[in-house]
C-alpha cells in the first residue's frame, strides 16, 4: 500500500505516480495524458476530484510537482536499491508477478490498475522457469550453431594451409618443368653457335689459304719489278743480253687464286625460322595428355603423379579439405577440362588394377556421398573378383589398357582395348551437359601419353 508521504505524489485518476502533471484551475493536478483522455470520455472539460469545470483547454504543467515526483522515485529506488527483492518504481511493492502482454514485472497494485486491465499475469518464478527452459533450449541450439561453426573454421583454416601447400609445391613443379625447357633451350643454343663457329673456322682456313697465295704472288711481282728496274740502270751492252730472259719474266704470270662459292657463313642456316626449328625439335620431348587429372576432385586416398596423368591407392587417408568438388566416398578423380563438343579419344594404362572403373559423367554430378554411380555415368568396369560397384558396362576379362572414344554431338561413348583393337561396349544417348572424364581407382591408372 501506497504511504502517506506517497499519497501527495499519486494521480486520482490512474493511481500511480504522476507523469508530466497539470494544474487545473481548481487547484487540483492530474496526470496531463489522464485529464485528455477524461475529457475526452466525459465530453466535458470537469474536474475528475471536484467536478469544476476547467477554464483551459490546455492547463499548464505543474513543474513543482513534478520535480517532487522525480526527486521521491529517485530516493525511493536508492532506498531500495540494495534490497534483495526488486521493487516497483509507482508503488514501492515487490515485483511479484509478471505481465505476459506487456512483458514485464508488476507489482499487485500494477496488476490491479488500469494498465493492466485484462493484462494476464503469472508469478515471477513461474515465468522465469519457464524462459530459463526455453532459452536454455535456444542457448544449446546456438551451442550447437557454434560448434559447427568451429568445425567450418578449423575446415577453412586447413584449406588455407592446403592452398599454401599447393602453390609451393606447384611453383616447385613448374620451375622444376621451364627449368628443363630452359635447358634444352641452353643446348640448342650452344649446339647452333658451336655449328656456327666450326663454320667460321673452316671458312676463315679457305681464305686464309687463298690471302697467303694471294700474298706469295704478290711479292713474286715485286721482285721482278725490282729486277727489271735495275736492268733498266744496266749497261746497253748487258741490258740487250739480258732482254730476252727479262721480257719473257715480265710476260709471265701466274693465275690469281679465286674466292670459292660459298666462302661466306651460310646465315639462314642458323638465323632462318629459328624459334620454329627449336619448336619442332622441342616436340622430341614434350608429351601431350590428352586427359589431365585435376587434383581437386581426388579421394583423399587417392595420390596423383607430379605430372597429373597417373594415379594410385595409398591405402592411406590424406588430411585435404573437403571441399565440395573433392570425392568423399568412392576411390575416384576426374580430368580437370570437360567437353561439350566434338569427339575425343584417350587410352588409360589399367594392367597394374585388380579392379578399375572409367568412363564419363557430366558436370552435375555429385561426389558427395554413395549415390555417384546413380547419376549421369556411363562407364566401363572390372573386378577379378566380379563384385562390381555401378551399373556400367563389366568387362569380363582383364585388359591391359582401356581406350574410350567420346562423340558428343552423336552421343555415343564407346570403349576398346587399343592392344586387341577388340571393341568392348558403345553407350548412345543425347548429351546435354558438360562431360567429365572419371576414374575410379583401386590400385593404379595411367592415362597414356600421346
Amino acid at each position: 500500500m501506497a504511504s502517506a508521504a506517497e499519497d501527495d505524489y499519486i494521480c486520482p485518476i490512474c493511481c500511480e505516480i504522476f507523469k508530466a502533471p497539470v494544474l487545473l484551475s481548481c487547484s487540483h493536478s492530474l496526470c496531463k495524458e489522464c485529464i485528455q483522455q477524461f475529457w475526452r470520455i466525459k465530453k466535458t472539460q470537469e474536474c475528475p476530484v471536484c467536478r469544476r469545470r476547467s477554464s483551459r483547454e490546455e492547463p499548464p504543467y505543474n513543474l513543482a510537482l513534478k520535480n517532487l515526483c522525480e526527486s521521491f522515485l529517485k530516493e525511493r529506488n536508492e532506498r531500495h536499491s540494495s534490497g534483495s527483492e526488486e521493487i516497483c518504481n509507482l508503488h514501492s511493492e515487490k515485483l511479484k508477478l509478471f505481465c505476459l502482454e506487456d512483458k514485464q514485472p508488476v507489482c499487485v497494485v500494477c496488476f490491479t490498475s488500469q494498465q493492466h486491465d485484462n493484462h494476464k499475469c503469472r508469478p515471477i518464478s513461474e515465468v522465469v522457469s519457464s524462459y530459463k527452459e526455453e532459452l536454455n533450449t535456444a542457448l544449446k541450439s546456438l551451442e550447437k550453431k557454434l560448434q559447427h561453426k568451429e568445425k567450418m573454421k578449423a575446415g577453412f583454416e586447413k584449406t588455407v594451409q592446403h592452398i599454401k601447400s599447393q602453390a609451393e609445391h606447384t611453383e616447385r613443379q613448374i620451375k622444376q618443368q621451364f627449368e628443363k625447357l630452359h635447358q634444352f633451350l641452353r643446348d640448342e643454343e650452344e649446339a647452333t653457335i658451336t655449328a656456327l663457329r666450326e663454320e667460321e673456322e673452316q671458312k676463315k682456313q679457305m681464305t686464309k689459304e687463298n690471302l697467303e697465295e694471294m700474298n706469295r704472288h704478290i711479292s713474286a711481282l715485286s721482285h721482278t719489278i725490282k729486277d727489271m728496274e735495275e736492268m733498266m740502270k744496266a749497261s746497253d751492252i748487258c741490258f740487250l743480253k739480258e732482254f730476252p730472259v727479262s721480257m719473257e719474266r715480265v710476260q709471265s704470270s701466274r693465275p690469281d687464286p679465286q674466292m670459292a662459292s660459298g666462302a661466306l657463313i651460310h646465315v639462314p642456316r642458323y638465323l632462318g625460322n629459328l624459334p620454329f626449328r627449336v619448336w619442332k625439335k622441342m616436340q622430341d620431348i614434350v608429351q601431350n595428355t590428352p586427359v589431365i587429372l585435376d587434383p581437386n576432385t581426388a579421394n583423399p586416398w587417392l595420390v596423383l603423379s607430379d605430372d597429373l596423368t597417373s594415379v594410385r591407392n595409398c591405402r592411406n587417408k590424406q588430411p585435404l579439405p573437403d571441399n565440395p568438388e573433392r570425392f568423399d566416398f568412392y576411390p575416384c578423380v576426374l580430368s580437370s577440362e570437360g567437353f561439350n563438343s566434338g569427339t575425343h579419344c584417350w587410352d588409360v594404362e589399367v594392367k597394374q588394377s585388380q579392379r578399375w572403373c572409367l568412363g564419363v559423367t557430366t558436370a552435375s554430378y555429385q561426389g558427395k556421398g554413395c549415390d555417384f554411380f546413380n547419376t549421369d555415368v556411363w562407364s566401363v568396369e572390372y573386378h577379378m573378383s566380379g563384385r562390381y560397384i555401378g551399373s556400367g558396362f563389366r568387362v569380363k576379362r582383364k585388359v591391359d589398357q582401356v581406350r574410350v572414344y567420346l562423340d558428343y554431338d552423336r552421343g555415343t561413348v564407346s570403349f576398346s582395348d587399343p592392344v586387341t583393337n577388340k571393341h568392348l561396349h558403345t553407350f548412345t544417348t543425347t548429351f546435354t551437359h558438360t562431360l567429365f572424364p572419371f576414374f575410379y581407382c583401386f590400385d593404379s591408372l595411367r592415362i597414356v601419353v600421346n
